[in-house]
């Protein structure tokens, strides 16, 4: 197959939408099949995995590039003359993507991934949050399928009548996060610093945003025997720092690749805090390491972890960061709890290699030119004539 992929974000900027996008070429370099991709402007490889990257016109906002669209991208499509057109987490430039390929009654695959109806609803813009479901139904609605990564995404979209739909999760590198790192002599080292032998290591992994939330860690504080580690950094890092103020912290800024995986490996415990995750990778991370998982009760973590088997979800409520405390203390006062609880959430991604999910990605797509070879008519839409866009679509109602 020949692959277009779009994505709103790519190397060098690291974040969710990247890591997904790289692992998809990844696998289809090692499928033998063939690809470009089409990003952002921002200093990316010319090519990657040996596709060509075609940069666009982009626009920065929050330190990260905006892609913006135009006609570079309808002519790299067409030059390319993909089977389908993969669309990752689209916005501006996933939308005229999409549109360029409904146009050319080429096949599309839409990956929802980013909660920017959630981002309003965060930042009490109750009018843009309408605007912006009205915004996410005409984009994935002109895809031949959307892929949701959770049983909470798809359930959100079939709400806002988007469809068809798919669920479509994520891998974890299985290899790279083991527990055995925690055997190695550097993680014992770092363990040491941390002073573990008489402290439990509750660690978070993330941006320093304010959807992430790590502010609610200071629901831990005065718990006796623990020691913090956050692993990221992000425009929330002065927001977070006086929040936890006078709490053991140690602050390890960004890792990636190895330093990562052995940082997971030097925790006890790992906790996530946001609410607006569609999926929640670095659940699946800290699983992969053998470590028990604290999450809110909201979005993709549901689907990632048993609560009480292998970590526990907390009520995202009004009385949420005491149930945070409580399910903190008490993996905390529990090493064998902590460790049956690791063991559950290794067995419970040994499933997840990215190998098996991206075949699944190569799935959707048959199953997607399989359709429209069967049905090559167009699906008709609704459209509200008086809002149009700059590629030639009206938004649906």
């Amino acid at each position: 197959m020949r692959i277009a992929v779009v994505t709103e974000s790519f190397l060098p900027t690291v974040n969710g939408v990247t890591n997904s996008v790289c692992k998809v070429l990844d696998h289809l370099e090692r499928r033998g099949h063939e690809a470009i991709v089409i990003a952002p402007a921002a200093r990316s490889p010319k090519h990657y995995r040996g596709f060509p990257v075609h940069e666009v016109p982009a626009l920065e906002y929050r330190q990260f590039p905006v892609g913006l669209p135009g006609p570079r991208v309808d002519r790299l499509i067409g030059d390319f003359a993909p089977d389908a057109v993969h669309v990752a987490s689209p916005m501006l430039l996933g939308a005229q993507a999409v549109a360029v390929a409904r146009r050319r009654g080429i096949a599309s695959v839409a990956v929802f991934q980013t909660d920017v109806a959630g981002y309003t609803r965060r930042n009490r813009l109750a009018a843009a949050e309408g605007f912006a479901w009205r915004l996410i139904r005409w984009i994935h609605n002109g895809a031949d399928l959307t892929l949701a990564p959770s049983s909470a995404s798809i359930a959100d979209l079939e709400a806002a009548r988007i469809g068809p739909l798919a669920r479509w999760g994520r891998g974890v590198d299985l290899e790279a996060y083991h527990p055995r790192n925690r055997a190695t002599d550097t993680v014992r080292r770092l363990r040491r610093r941390l002073r573990a032998e008489q402290r439990v290591v509750v660690g978070y992994v993330g941006r320093l945003a304010p959807e992430k939330q790590v502010e609610r860690l200071a629901a831990l504080r005065g718990l006796d025997g623990i020691q913090l580690v956050i692993v990221g950094d992000g425009p929330s890092d002065a927001s977070v720092r006086r929040a936890l103020k006078g709490m053991p912290v140690h602050y390890a800024g960004r890792l990636s690749g190895r330093d990562l995986a052995l940082a997971y490996a030097s925790f006890d415990v790992f906790v996530h805090t946001g609410t607006e995750e569609t999926f929640g990778q670095t659940v699946q991370e800290a699983h992969a390491s053998g470590l028990p998982v604290i999450a809110p009760r909201s979005g993709g973590p549901i689907d990632l972890i048993g609560h009480g088997e292998d970590g526990f979800l907390f009520d995202p409520g009004s009385a949420g960061d005491a149930h945070l405390r409580e399910c903190a203390e008490t993996l905390i006062r529990d090493a064998g709890l902590r460790s049956r609880m690791g063991e559950a959430g290794r067995r419970r991604v040994r499933d997840r290699s990215w190998e098996r999910v991206c075949d699944e990605l190569l799935g959707h797509y048959e199953r997607v030119l399989a359709a429209r070879a069967e049905a090559p008519t167009t699906r008709p839409r609704r459209v509200a004539a008086p809002l149009l866009g700059p590629f030639g679509q009206g938004m649906p109602e």
